[in-house]
């Protein structure tokens, strides 16, 4: 029943922002990650989670900066933790492959509002990107991203892609580690139907990138995988250490 709330309601705000965002897209307006275009996703999210009957609870806010930027890493279970992490955090861009920037005006819009790009398949190319996106980090924009790579079924925690975590040492900024529960419940991945329920963004202790280098990128990625696996091993959830192969698998896709 949701579903006819929830979609529709999609289907409006994406109506609403796109006539703005297009215009001041193609006459090279700058958008201020502070308007009311520049947080389009911000009321998009809300609203649709408002249709969807999903109420969003933060366990420690204050571990969500307002002042500072932070990279926050997330498990990945379900579209609907994406649009209550983009209710809870400000000045955010999610981490997007850059061929997306090539597709004609919506790439540069959607880098405008809402994606901070990586070339990811050309190594060497993916550092300079890694520069970029890092200076506008520093800039005083925030990322979130789901270093998992894809939805997973259930919320055994999989191996993570290091990109994220170069791009945090690059940036020189906090890892602010959380967990999303309940997501999986609203709208499992594979599902149509929408659930009304309860989303719960947990922020964990943040990680300091400040002095690390390239070199420590592995160890920087298992900090972070272990506190998010034990915070949701605390809620019943088993860990699975996956073996050398499944890791370079799973970052090589």
């Amino acid at each position: 029943m949701r579903a006819f709330l929830a979609y529709p309601m999609m289907v409006l705000m994406t109506l609403i922002f796109i006539v703005p965002i297009t215009i001041m897209t193609l006459f090279r307006i700058p958008i201020s990650p502070n308007s009311f275009v520049g947080r389009g996703g911000h009321w998009w999210s809300y609203w649709v989670l408002k249709a969807a009957g999903v109420k969003v609870i933060v366990r420690n806010p204050e571990r969500v900066s307002r002042t500072e930027s932070r990279v926050y890493v997330s498990n990945h279970v379900s579209w609907f933790e994406i649009f209550a992490l983009a209710t809870t955090i400000d000045r955010y861009r999610f981490v997007a492959k850059k061929e997306i920037r090539r597709v004609p005006l919506f790439g540069r819009a959607a880098g405008e509002v809402a994606a901070i790009y990586i070339e990811r398949n050309n190594r060497k190319a993916a550092f300079s990107a890694y520069e970029e996106a890092a200076q506008r980090i520093k800039n005083g924009l925030n990322v979130a991203v789901y270093p998992e790579g894809t939805r997973g079924r259930s919320y055994e925690l999989r191996p993570f892609k290091k990109g994220p975590f170069v791009l945090a040492i690059a940036a020189q900024v906090p890892i602010v580690p959380l967990i999303s529960w309940g997501s999986k419940e609203v709208q499992a991945k594979g599902e149509v139907a929408i659930h009304s329920g309860t989303i719960e963004l947990t922020f964990l202790e943040p990680v300091e990138t400040k002095g690390l280098t390239y070199e420590d990128r592995d160890a920087l990625v298992e900090t972070v995988w272990n506190r998010i696996a034990a915070a949701l091993e605390e809620k019943g959830v088993p860990i699975h250490r996956a073996s050398a192969a499944e890791v370079s698998t799973a970052q090589a896709e």
